[in-house]
């Protein structure tokens, strides 16, 4: 039996509330996976004896979620969302099984790789699958709650691993997940619904392959460029981006030639959804800038131990958890595109108040300035995705919704290296016309203030783009889709 678009998209689901807990727990699972290994990184370095190549745990891990994200995506749309959910959740179990049994630092990061793809297959389409349970008024409110359960697991997740690894070891902080995934299995295969796939496309490898090689290529250079050990003037990181960009920019003109491409490029020319992904994309370039910069100044500058700095540093996720719903009950009353980018002009004004940092600062000059960035990001980011989806066909939402997701990740990694380009530049420049070390702290507060008018300015950029959105309208014609079993 064929399903239309509309028919789906109009109305909710009977369940639509046991659909979206089953997919909080989930996501609540993979974000605490992400922010828990953190804690554990010197650890594992002493006992492993990894050296400096225990950063590998943690990028492996990051290159394998955003450079197959979009892949999941068009795959869910392939075959079914809800196959590969479950199948995703079965990679991210044994992943952590495995990774909890690792022997040396390189056995770890392979494994971290195999939990790196599960984990990618739950983040690329958990939000389409509330999209496909909710409608399009309701959407919003749905991923604000989503996003309270992202902020909520960031925040636990240093707490949780260092209770972990002081009772248990570093091995405790993989094998918790699976318990717990498999009881996020049995409830995905109990509640979740069949979803609608479509059948008659053929799966574009080539296309896909460019972007995989195309996107690791790029972030790889974008993460050494800021490492004393490369530099941006580097000819591996030289190599390493122009490579990528090629390989990208081959990947765009497959797409426009290929008949059946993995990413339909006229989904870009739906306005409302290019705005909204375009805006994400600036706000989470900032988001990945700031969370470079201020753990520096709180440790270095202030002269905050980690215990206490890791505390000052929940202000902003906590803030997130209670805007984020808050931001989607009010996007079914208030257009998107006033919510939106009015969340982003507070989020701009946040930076732009941090850029005034200084060495005199006490704890609580930090907190209401990091309460403030998350206040508007909160009102900003689930009526901006909600936007998204609902402007996005359903034949191509599994596409749609990762693509939100591979903008945050690559926003972060963007914003990470574009900061420490901004800090170390300004920093070296005015220890070379002073006379004095780049270490010292007027030299770091300068590289740290510029860095924040960079970062207020891109969100305020954001901020300019969302309010170019228009009215989010279907504008491609109904595709037949053939609902799974």
């Amino acid at each position: 039996m064929s399903v239309s678009p509309a028919q789906t998209t109009t109305s909710s689901s009977p369940n639509k509330w046991i659909i979206l807990g089953t997919i909080m727990f989930g996501t609540f699972m993979s974000t605490l996976d992400s922010s828990i290994v953190n804690i554990a990184l010197p650890t594992i370095r002493r006992e492993l004896g990894a050296g400096d190549n225990v950063e590998w745990i943690v990028l492996c891990y990051l290159l394998t979620t955003t450079s197959t994200l979009l892949i999941m995506g068009k795959l869910s749309d392939w075959v079914g969302r809800r196959q590969l959910y479950i199948t995703g959740f079965c990679v991210f179990v044994l992943g952590s099984l495995l990774c909890g049994l690792a022997w040396n630092l390189w056995s770890l990061v392979g494994f971290r790789v195999l939990q790196g793809l599960g984990a990618s297959m739950i983040y690329a389409i958990g939000p389409a699958i509330i999209g496909d349970a909710f409608a399009p008024q309701e959407r919003g409110q749905a991923l604000g709650l989503m996003g309270s359960v992202v902020a909520a697991g960031s925040s636990a997740g240093p707490v949780i691993g260092g209770l972990l690894l002081g009772k248990f070891g570093w091995s405790s902080i993989f094998f918790v997940n699976v318990p717990i995934g498999l009881i996020a299995i049995w409830r995905a295969w109990t509640i979740l619904p069949e979803s609608p796939k479509v059948t008659n496309q053929r799966f574009d490898l080539v296309g896909a392959g460019l972007f995989l090689i195309g996107v690791t290529t790029l972030l790889t250079g974008l993460d050494f460029g800021p490492e004393p050990d490369y530099g941006w003037n580097d000819s591996l990181v030289i190599g390493l981006l122009s490579v990528g960009g090629v390989l990208l920019l081959a990947f765009l003109f497959w797409e426009m030639r290929v008949s059946e491409p993995m990413l339909r490029l006229s989904l870009f020319q739906i306005r409302p959804y290019t705005s909204a992904i375009l805006a994400a994309f600036c706000g989470f370039v900032a988001s990945g800038g700031n969370l470079f910069v201020i753990p520096f100044f709180l440790q270095q500058l202030l002269g905050l131990n980690p215990e206490r700095a890791g505390l000052v540093l929940l202000a902003g996720p906590l803030t997130l958890s209670i805007i984020a719903p808050l931001g989607g009950y009010l996007s079914s009353r208030i257009s998107t595109r006033w919510l939106s980018s009015i969340g982003l002009l507070i989020t701009a004004c946040g930076y732009f108040a941090f850029s005034f940092l200084n060495t005199s600062w006490d704890w609580k000059e930090v907190i209401w300035r990091s309460s403030l960035v998350s206040l508007g990001f909160g009102l900003f980011q689930s009526p901006n995705s909600s936007s998204a989806l609902n402007a996005a066909p359903l034949s191509q939402r599994g596409i749609a919704s990762s693509m939100i997701a591979f903008m945050r990740n690559l926003g972060f990694v963007v914003g990470i290296a574009l900061a420490a380009a901004v800090w170390y530049s300004t920093r070296n420049r005015y220890g070379i016309a002073h006379q004095v070390t780049p270490e010292t702290p007027a030299a770091q507060l300068l590289g740290m203030h510029y860095a924040y008018l960079v970062m207020a300015g891109l969100v305020l950029t954001g901020a300019i783009i969302s309010l170019t959105r228009g009215k989010a309208t279907q504008t491609s014609p109904p595709v037949a889709v053939v609902p799974e079993g």
